[in-house]
């Protein structure tokens, strides 16, 4: 059970970084257009939806990434709490 805890922590450590990268390829375009920022937006704009629903831009700054950011920490955090119980 340790082992799936673990093996899900690593994927939502991994996940975050993807976020990040692909917050970063936000502010040069042409690198969002390439075939890998295509692929990263595949997979985080469908976690960062809802908090863009939930959280307006301030001005011309989103700030929505943040917070999604923090929840996944705040998963990683209770998966920790969960291997340290078994």
């Amino acid at each position: 059970m340790t082992t799936v805890l673990i093996l899900l922590i690593y994927a939502v450590k991994y996940y975050t970084y993807a976020l990040i990268v692909y917050i970063f390829m936000s502010w040069v375009p042409s690198i969002q257009q390439s075939s890998f920022g295509q692929f990263l937006g595949k997979i985080c704009e469908p976690y960062l939806e809802p908090f863009r629903k939930i959280i307006p831009p301030i001005g011309m700054i989103d700030i929505s990434p943040i917070v999604a950011i923090f929840v996944l920490n705040i998963a990683i955090r209770g998966i920790i709490s969960l291997v340290s119980f078994f």
